[in-house]
């Protein structure tokens, strides 16, 4: 399976070691997805810019459903602010990653009960090992001291958007005081290739962490 970058999101936000999503890392994560497709539109060649703003290039829709609808969201003639398009629908955004995160075998979702009371989805990754890799890989862009312009583009957005949302399964507390010049580096060289997005997407974080939501449906 190649992974889309909204799989990969996904996926990096799963904490191995205690084998689930813990609640923290599920606030923000519906924004981390569309954010990683809006990242491959633009990437595609799909997406115009104009000052912060974006709009939707004609063309024919992306091959991923997933991209697809967020690319079909967009306005087609006048551009708009990037907040609304990473935070309005980020409520329907986990559900069709993780389905096909789970036709491809990639994850397992089961039905439970939060505090045995209120039923909910249970995921599991299936090679917690791929997820392991996968976030030390991310880590390496900053712990290491890699030279912004040689991290593999996608690398390099998913270390800036997990840094962006704390997310703990990558980053610890630690991590981003101690390293807050090399992850400045890296979110300036992904705000020249897509301007404006980062931004929203640490707003949009903020706002729904300031009323304690924002993880998907």
């Amino acid at each position: 399976m190649t992974a889309t970058l909204p799989q990969r999101l996904y996926l990096i936000c799963y904490s191995v070691d205690k084998g689930k999503f813990k609640l923290d890392d599920m606030q923000g994560r519906g924004q981390l997805l569309r954010a990683g497709a809006l990242t491959e539109l633009a990437r595609d060649g799909l997406l115009g810019i104009t000052e912060k703003k974006v709009v939707r290039k004609p063309g024919r829709a992306p091959h991923d459903p997933f991209a697809a609808s967020v690319w079909q969201d967009l306005p087609d003639s006048t551009p708009k602010n990037w907040l609304r398009f990473v935070h309005n629908k980020a409520h329907t955004a986990e559900t069709p990653v993780r389905d096909q995160l789970a036709a491809a075998g990639e994850v397992t979702v089961s039905r439970g009960k939060v505090m045995g009371l209120i039923p909910a989805d249970r995921v599991a990754v299936s090679n917690p090992e791929k997820v392991t890799a996968l976030q030390e890989r991310v880590r390496g862009t900053v712990l290491d001291g890699v030279d912004p312009a040689s991290v593999p583009f996608e690398e390099l957005t998913m270390a800036v958007f997990t840094a962006e949302l704390e997310t703990s399964s990558v980053w610890s507390n630690a991590d981003l005081r101690t390293h807050k010049q090399a992850l400045k580096a890296l979110k300036a060289r992904y705000d020249e290739s897509v301007p404006g997005l980062r931004k929203a997407l640490r707003d949009s974080y903020l706002s729904s962490r300031a009323v304690g939501g924002g993880w998907s449906a």
